[in-house]
């Protein structure tokens, strides 16, 4: 897949540290269809990077998994992308006043739910009394985790909420990629058959974006091919 080399991402990054999100506080989205990996490798990342960043949880997982109804009805929908929007900005206030010296690494963010939303994404936005603009700059980087489904794999397993097929998964994973590609730090995750060298390689790039971000250096680890991301 054509894109940027690592060096060359790295290049084009810099420069992010002399801008916070709009609310004052360094925030990550990662993001992707269903099946990307996102989850894990949030969890991978928060372990390898310890006290340089801070996780905030999938809302919607959250919410589901509480008891929340989750149907296909238009309206259920909408009510349910509501909850999840604030639940998630609320989950990001928390964690950025619990660790004010960290960076937010976020599972998903305020815009995801434009892409669940029937209808216009536009409509979304208005609903919520944003625009998507407002949005993109809570963010200041996003690392997009393209589906499995889109390489024609399975998406089983992980995540116990998912209820979406492969050709549905791989339909949210270009809804999503419309929208965030348009964040001016949009790096993107290829779908790879092996899911170690997947996230070794985002691994590589959070890291050069945390540093950038003016965290203390990270740990030396061992050199890693460059793969294709943009």
């Amino acid at each position: 897949m054509p894109g940027l080399t690592l060096p060359s991402i790295f290049s084009h990054s810099l420069g992010m540290s002399q801008k916070k999100s709009g609310n004052g506080h360094f925030r990550i989205v990662l993001t992707g269809g269903p099946g990307g990996g996102k989850t894990t490798a949030g969890d991978l990342f928060r372990r390898e990077m310890g006290e340089r960043v801070a996780f905030v949880p999938e809302a919607a997982t959250m919410i589901f998994t509480g008891g929340f109804p989750r149907t296909r009805v238009p309206g259920a929908v909408h009510a349910a992308q509501r909850a999840i929007y604030h639940v998630q900005r609320n989950l990001e206030d928390v964690q950025a006043a619990t660790y004010p010296d960290r960076i937010l690494l976020c599972d998903r963010g305020t815009i995801d739910g434009a892409a669940y939303w029937p209808g216009d994404a536009q409509q979304f936005f208005e609903d919520m009394g944003t625009t998507m603009e407002a949005e993109m700059n809570r963010y200041d980087a996003v690392l997009f985790f393209e589906s499995a489904a889109v390489g024609g794999m399975s998406i089983e397993g992980g995540n116990p909420i998912r209820n979406e097929s492969e050709k549905q998964a791989a339909e949210l994973d270009l809804k999503l990629r419309k929208l965030w590609s348009q964040h001016p730090r949009f790096f993107l995750v290829p779908h790879h058959p092996s899911f170690i060298q997947k996230i070794s390689l985002a691994l590589d790039v959070l890291e050069g974006i945390v540093s950038d971000l003016s965290c203390k250096a990270p740990a030396k680890r061992g050199k890693r091919r460059p793969g294709a991301l943009r």
